[in-house]
């Protein structure tokens, strides 16, 4: 902040020399280095650790930053608007990202499934290649590529733990707003409790994800290597559950922002950027329970 200025109308925050953007770059390299050390057999998990510590740092040194510079007031109008698009940008780089993986999911399971089966026009595919595959979802691929899928594994039922997640998440969506009614409101009691509720509902989740995750894996015999099912049920509930974990962490840190008086009425775009990734988070659990548990 040495040649920041306090700013007006008419002028936009250009930030100083930042150390920050090549230590990021930094940590991203360690942790390619440790996923090509632990793809290869090379090392164990632990060649995750020194990027994960290092992109940790950076976060941590960075946002204090943006933090400090909010909070002595060098952010204009101008400036709010940019973070603003550039949430909303991020956002929808996000849905595009799930979009893919939806898109995979849909792709295996109108298209090709039914294909190898020798529905529509494929029915040489069958003949040919995979005469004993019924083509019937879910499955894990014909039995030469992984298995018939009546025979190695089990799918998890919609009712049980997944509804008590989805109730869970719709939960923290009405908590995390009535949060950010309380704020607008100055209420800052109501505030605190309702955003402590929202991270806890959060963690539990993860929580009771994991737990599932070992009844997958011990009791039902579903691993991410069971075929096309296999696959896109872990792609897909994996990363929204690392989705759920980044935003808990994220409210957390606004949880200790609010404890220490931040945030106005007026101004608390942080709060609301947070609260716009905790519903997107909400909203591609609803797609997810429904075509992925439930259908």
């Amino acid at each position: 902040m040495a040649n920041a200025h306090a700013p007006d109308s008419s002028h936009y925050y250009v930030p100083h020399d930042s150390p920050w953007p090549i230590r990021g770059s930094v940590a991203l390299f360690a942790i390619m280095a440790g996923a090509v050390s632990f793809f290869n057999d090379w090392a164990g998990g632990w060649a995750f650790v020194p990027g994960a510590i290092l992109l940790a740092y950076m976060f941590f040194g960075w946002f204090s930053a943006v933090i400090g510079e909010g909070q002595h007031g060098i952010y204009n109008n101008q400036v709010d608007r940019s973070f603003r698009m550039g949430m909303m940008w991020f956002i929808f780089s996000e849905v595009m990202f799930f979009a893919a993986f939806f898109g995979a999911l849909f792709y295996a399971r109108v298209l090709v499934v039914p294909w190898l089966g020798g529905q529509g026009t494929k029915v040489f595919t069958n003949f040919l290649l995979w005469p004993q595959f019924g083509g019937t979802w879910p499955t894990n691929g014909p039995g030469h590529v992984g298995g018939h899928a009546d025979s190695t594994f089990e799918t998890i039922s919609a009712v049980g733990l997944p509804l008590v997640n989805t109730l869970i998440l719709l939960t923290s969506g009405l908590t995390i707003t009535i949060a950010h009614h309380a704020l607008r409101a100055g209420k800052r009691g109501t505030l605190t409790l309702f955003l402590a509720l929202t991270f806890l509902l959060g963690f539990t989740f993860v929580g009771l994800q994991a737990h599932e995750y070992g009844e997958a894996y011990k009791e039902f015999g579903l691993k991410l290597s069971t075929g096309i099912y296999g696959s896109t049920f872990f792609m897909l509930t994996g990363f929204h559950g690392l989705h759920v974990t980044i935003g808990a962490i994220m409210l957390l840190v606004i949880w200790l922002r609010v404890l220490r008086g931040h945030f106005t009425a007026q101004k608390h775009f942080a709060f609301e950027a947070v609260a716009w990734y905790w519903h997107f988070v909400d909203v591609v659990w609803l797609g997810l329970f429904i075509f992925v548990y439930w259908l």
